[in-house]
């Protein structure tokens, strides 16, 4: 059997402490004084190197702990759908402008996002940014166009036109893009965003390789029950390298990954 990787056990070793250490799941880390504070506690239970080790499974044998708020997620694995939607407060942390296309980025995944662009350019692919930080206003704006296209073409109206609207343009609130963490890359050669974008030279790689930066595709073909959006092989969500090479090592969506890690999705 192969041995568990690191977050792994640590989030085991989390339950097995029942919660004394938070997880900084994705910057694949424990702050300085969260370690310090779980120092205190294995000395205080006990807790030896063996049993970190054996961790993994004994939580898998062990009842579920309590599902954690939340709330206490990291910035980058911060959960946003039609269910957990940003607060009417929230503004995003520091920005930074995307060069050659005047968009914008949060300034703590900028670096990984430059990596990533660099590094598909150098793989002869050609990756192009066709969308990022948008504001609230920005993004009532392309949910209120969807509802009318929806009533143009489906003959939908009130309730229902939003309801078909919302499974491809996010209603104001529930998008990553006003979080700043959420980017749309397109191929140079064909900057759709549709379907035939997962076929292009580009999205093979970018699918292949994002995880390697921090990136997850985040609404995958099989996951739109889950996610509550359709399928969009263009739209990348920043959550740290590590976390981001166990979600699609595990063929989870965020949601999913998320509450196997022990967070409550349902509050």
């Amino acid at each position: 059997m192969a041995s568990p990787s690191p977050l792994m056990t640590r989030r085991a070793f989390a339950g097995v402490l029942g919660g004394a250490a938070l997880l900084a799941l994705g910057e694949g880390i424990l702050a300085s004084d969260q370690a310090h504070s779980q120092g205190s506690d294995l000395a205080d239970t006990g807790v030896t190197p063996t049993q970190i080790e054996a961790a993994p499974q004994r939580a898998a044998a062990s009842p579920a702990a309590t599902p954690r708020s939340l709330d206490d997620l990291p910035w980058n694995l911060r959960l946003i759908n039609g269910a957990h939607p940003l607060p009417d407060s929230f503004a995003p942390a520091e920005l930074r402008e995307i060069p050659d296309c005047g968009l914008a980025f949060d300034a703590r995944a900028f670096d990984d996002l430059m990596a990533l662009l660099d590094a598909a350019n150098a793989a002869g692919v050609r990756p192009v940014v066709v969308s990022a930080y948008r504001s609230a206003d920005y993004q009532a704006d392309l949910f209120r166009r969807r509802v009318q296209r929806v009533e143009a073409e489906e003959g939908l109206t009130g309730a229902e036109a939003e309801v078909s609207a919302a499974f491809w343009v996010a209603r104001p609130r529930t998008s990553e893009h006003e979080a700043a963490i959420a980017v749309d890359l397109a191929d140079a050669a064909y900057q759709e965003l549709d379907e035939a974008q997962e076929a292009t030279a580009t999205q093979r790689w970018l699918i292949d390789h994002c995880a390697d930066y921090g990136f997850i595709l985040r609404y995958p073909t099989d996951k739109s029950a889950v996610t509550g959006i359709g399928y969009e092989p263009w739209h990348y969500r920043y959550v740290g390298k590590e976390a981001a090479g166990e979600i699609t090592a595990s063929g989870l969506c965020l949601e999913e990954w998320i509450e196997s890690c022990g967070w409550d999705t349902a509050a």
